[in-house]
């Protein structure tokens, strides 16, 4: 949690300060290209039984590393009573250890700065993407793969009680990920650091510009970087921001900064908890481990795992060569998926204040049943092939006119375990034509009311984090 305003007031200031950064925006577009030429890589998709140090195990029916860490491509069969399929079965990535996903931060004339490495992952569609300071699992940063220590791994290990402004456990995809969260934490420094090859200081509203661009901010530095709440405040309050200058110098960014500040909300913190709850008492969720070879509807072959209609996505076996890495060679299972998704927030104003469309979503790799996610989430099937009119928003964010669009960008997934998975990610502002009544398992909620959420364990999905850390308010 944020330790007092002085650290609030910080990351509102730094979410303003594009100029006032130590790096233009422009050159950092340039340093990320010259990294991306300059990166040596090279990942070649193989056999399952050329992967080193991975085999199948006949006694768990699982995929897994021969010193029982990292993670496993197990099988599930899954039973609920939420939507229209009770029941199915799939591989799942299993990693219940705890990562994390770092950033550092220190003012520079007097203006707070992220510290961003430019990092390779073998996923990533681009190779070079901006990450957080510290991006590791715990097997990595324990070494067991006997490669380097991560860098800056001690400032989060030793970090004082006053250095942490933001410290919570995340959840990752839910439909790929087995109950998998993640330490996202923020520390402040004082002293002088040395910044190592590959890192840079960026302001948050420099962060939030790149991730215009597509695929230049991973999705962990997006994860991390959504938590960040802003306060809570009255009118007269938010007046004040005006009058120091975070009015932002475009009417939507003026709206979204409002509806972050806020507490004036059509449903109150309670009423959105009881809807959460009252999802979680009435729908069910079920997880039973199955043999991989076994899975229903699902095709173990030489070099991948795959769904017999070839939906969804599959499990491939690669081998990565990575120049700059805590190891520069290995081997590794990945997912990749069959087709490009759809994530998107539709919000309108409401007594004056924008809110936004929020689903309530079951999962199977869901720690608690249900999260809130995006107003359209289509991520396991062609969004391009659903019958008209039947998932709730989606012909409407795929017709909305570009004038209500004001974030429109492709995001990628993690690339340390997702292989080339990217969707399409939108934000689009709504007018009368989307009525006050929504669907069953709809609520609105305003930006404030998201931020406040994201506090806590396992209320916002991962999804729904990357597109709220988008938002700007310049």
């Amino acid at each position: 949690m944020l330790k007092n305003s002085q650290n609030i007031f910080s990351f509102i200031k730094s979410a303003f300060s594009e100029e006032e950064s130590i790096t233009p925006t422009k050159s950092v577009i340039k340093w990320l290209e010259k990294r991306n030429e300059q990166v040596s890589i090279h990942i070649e998709k193989v056999k399952f039984y050329e992967l080193k140090q991975w085999k199948y195990d006949e006694y768990s029916g699982s995929l897994r590393h021969d010193s029982g860490k990292f993670f496993s491509i197990d099988g599930i069969k899954v039973s609920t009573n939420w939507g229209n399929v009770n029941e199915w079965e799939q591989p799942i990535i299993n990693q219940p250890e705890v990562g994390y996903l770092g950033i550092i931060t220190k003012e520079f004339n007097g203006t707070l700065h992220f510290l961003m490495q430019a990092k390779i992952e073998p996923g990533n569609v681009n190779y070079v993407q901006l990450s957080p300071t510290l991006q590791a699992t715990k097997s990595n940063y324990t070494q067991v793969h006997k490669g380097k220590k991560p860098h800056y791994l001690d400032f989060f290990r030793n970090a004082e009680p006053d250095q942490i402004l933001l410290d919570q456990l995340q959840s990752e995809q839910g439909g790929r990920f087995l109950k998998k969260r993640n330490r996202n934490i923020i520390i402040k420094v004082d002293e002088e650091i040395e910044v190592k090859d590959d890192f840079i200081w960026l302001t948050l509203a420099q962060l939030k510009k790149l991730m215009n661009f597509d695929n230049l901010v991973n999705m962990d530095t997006r994860t991390v970087i959504s938590g960040i709440p802003y306060g809570s405040y009255d009118e007269d309050v938010v007046g004040l921001f005006k009058f120091f200058g975070y009015q932002g110098n475009n009417n939507i960014g003026r709206k979204f900064l409002a509806s972050a500040l806020l507490e004036n909300s059509l449903h109150t913190n309670d009423e959105v908890i009881q809807f959460i709850t009252r999802l979680k008492s009435y729908y069910e969720l079920e997880v039973e481990r199955v043999s991989l070879k076994e899975i229903d509807d699902w095709v173990y072959t030489p070099s991948e795992i795959k769904h017999k209609e070839n939906k969804y996505f599959k499990v491939i076996p690669v081998q990565v060569e990575i120049g700059n890495r805590e190891v520069v060679s290995w081997s590794q299972p990945m997912v990749q998926p069959t087709q490009d998704g759809l994530c998107a927030f539709v919000c309108k104003e409401i007594n004056g204040v924008l809110h936004f469309v929020v689903q309530a979503k079951l999962e199977c790799g869901n720690f608690d049943i249900i999260e809130l996610a995006p107003t359209v989430q289509c991520l396991t099937g062609n969004y391009r092939d659903t019958k008209k009119g039947k998932l709730p928003f989606l012909d409407y964010v795929l017709n909305a006119p570009e004038e209500k669009t004001v974030f429109d960008a492709i995001q990628s997934e993690e690339g340390g375990r997702f292989f080339r998975e990217q969707n399409k990610n939108k934000i689009i502002v709504a007018g009368d034509e989307i009525p006050l009544e929504l669907p069953e398992n709809y609520i609105w909620m305003t930006l404030n009311q998201l931020h406040t959420f994201l506090k806590y364990n396992n209320y916002l999905n991962i999804q729904a984090r990357s597109l709220i850390s988008a938002i700007s308010f310049i």
